[in-house]
């Protein structure tokens, strides 16, 4: 069963407790998000590359990704590696770090860092497959071995 693909279950699978080694990741914005998709499939990549990459999805100028690139430069997202006149750009921080800061902070700015409200409203409103219980049932269990350790 592949729990990622389900998102709220991956919000639940993400929203744990930030482990003190790994700084915090960068804000990002949703333009940002974007961009940074493409590098986290794409690992090192160029400009014109990722701007190849978005092209049939977005109606974004080649100079609205250089800026977007720049800034996410400029928060240490990304790493850049001059290679020639080429300037190659790879992520600097890893994708499930950023995803479990912004769950994090959606978490605490919506349901005041409480996880049962937010699962108690997904459940209420949305369909739960017989498969997504059987993954929050087994998530749990896994959770309550490890607090008896």
């Amino acid at each position: 069963m592949d729990y990622m693909r389900n998102p709220w279950i991956t919000f639940v699978i993400l929203v744990m407790p930030r482990t003190p080694k790994n700084p915090p990741a960068p804000k990002i914005s949703d333009a940002e998000w974007t961009v940074m998709k493409v590098l986290w499939e794409r690992g090192s990549s160029t400009l014109a590359e990722v701007v190849k990459d978005l092209e049939g999805r977005l109606h974004w100028k080649p100079r609205t990704v250089q800026s977007l690139i720049r800034r996410l430069t400029d928060k240490g997202a990304l790493a850049v590696e001059a290679i020639g006149r080429e300037f190659r750009y790879s992520p600097a921080v890893a994708q499930d770090q950023c995803q479990h800061e912004e769950s994090r902070s959606f978490l605490d700015r919506v349901f005041n860092g409480r996880l049962t409200p937010f699962i108690a409203g997904m459940m209420e409103r949305d369909d739960v497959s017989k498969d997504d219980l059987a993954a929050l049932r087994e998530m749990l269990n896994q959770a309550e071995k490890k607090l008896k350790k």
